[in-house]
This record gives structure tokens, sequence and C-alpha cells, in this order.
């Protein structure tokens, strides 16, 4: 379970490097209204045990980008808004990020920033000089090169989140988006990511893109 104290101190560790100065009220307030979003009942998978990992991914990968905190603004809003039956969340997510961030005392470059980076992960193909979208976006995809009990888990909730698509229809929807990241010449863009997560994320979505290549056995 996520911790919800400690996610807030990061939302203000990350706020307070992107202002420009100006004065505003309840620093929490954002804090908490994305947590509250975060913690929607459709979410199975982007939930805040995702943000919080997302966050630790970016503590990860940090020397690779330009503007850390501003990436960590990022990943607070890359779902923010998330219904699984809608497929402009990144979008409104952005959108979001642009309404909001200003009224915390953001500067409107670094808001732009923050909502560009939003935008991204749409694709999370990052152009080769985009460092802050290179970071947000392999945290973000880190969790293909999880474990096998955790890759499981991942796929699992993600299912859950679609549990409104029939079967034969998730399976096909599930294994083009694993053919589109698998055609990509590289997942990760950071150094640390190709070295540490391409082998096995790859590993786990050809595994993954055989179980749904596979036949579903009748029922009995």
């Amino acid at each position: 379970m996520a911790d919800t104290d400690a996610l807030r101190d990061r939302w203000l560790r990350a706020l307070l490097p992107a202002r420009d100065g100006a004065c505003f009220p309840e620093p929490y307030r954002y804090a908490d209204a994305l947590l509250r979003r975060w913690s929607e009942p459709q979410r199975h998978y982007h939930t805040l045990t995702h943000l919080t990992a997302v966050l630790d991914h970016i503590d990860v990968l940090e020397e690779y980008a330009d503007n850390p905190d501003v990436v960590r603004l990022a990943a607070w809003f890359h779902d923010a808004v998330y219904l699984p039956d809608r497929s402009t969340n990144e979008e409104r997510s952005a959108r979001l990020a642009e309404r909001a961030l200003p009224e915390a005392g953001v500067s409107a470059e670094k808001t732009a920033e923050v909502a560009r980076l939003v935008r991204l992960t749409v694709t999370h193909d990052p152009a080769d000089d985009d460092r802050d979208g290179q970071v947000l976006c392999d945290a973000d995809l880190a969790i293909l090169a999880a474990s096998p009990s955790s890759y499981a888990a991942y796929t699992a909730a993600v299912r859950e989140e679609y549990h409104f698509v029939p079967n034969d229809a998730f399976r096909a929807g599930r294994a083009d988006v694993l053919r589109q990241l698998l055609a990509l010449p590289r997942l990760f863009r950071t150094p640390y990511g190709r070295e540490h997560w391409e082998a096995t994320a790859r590993y786990n979505m050809r595994g993954e893109l055989e179980m749904l290549s596979t036949p579903a056995a009748p029922p009995a």
C-alpha cells in the first residue's frame, strides 16, 4: 500500500524547485487532489503504487534528466486522468497540469514542459535529444522489466481495468500494444534503462505475447 504522507512530501520536494517565486496557498492541496484522483475505484494498475514506482524510477534515472523536478511533476500528472474506456486520458491529464500548475506557482515555461512530457506518454517514443522525455518514458515503462511475479500481477491488474472488454477483443488489443512496443528499436532510451531493463522487458513481453497468441481453452 502506498504511503500517502510520503507522497505528499515528495510532491512538495518536486514542486518547490519548479516554482517561480510566487506565493501560493496550501501547497499540499494540489497533492491531495492528485492523490484522490490516483485512488479512484476504476484503477487497478494505474494506482498510487504505480505513481510511487514511477517516482522511484525517476530517482534512479535522475542523473540523465536536465530538469528532474519537472519530470517528477510530469509523473504526478501523467495518469492523473484515467478512464479505461477513453482514449483521451493523456491529453486530459496534460490539460489538468496546464490548469493546476500555474495556480501552484509554477512558471508558464515549466508548466508547458510538464504538459509536453505528459503528452509524450501516448507513444513513449522521445527524441534522441529529449533527456527529460527519455527519463519519464523509461520510468513509466520500467514495470515491463519486473520480476516474473510482479509482471504477472501487472498484467492481471491491467486486465482488471479493462474488465468490460470481451476476452477475445482484449487479447487482440493487448497483443497489438505489445507488438508496437516490441517494434521500437529501443524500449528504453537512458543508458541505465538500456543496460538494466531492455532485455528483461523484451523477454517478459514476448512471453506475454506468446500466451495471448495461444487460443484459449474451451470451457469444460
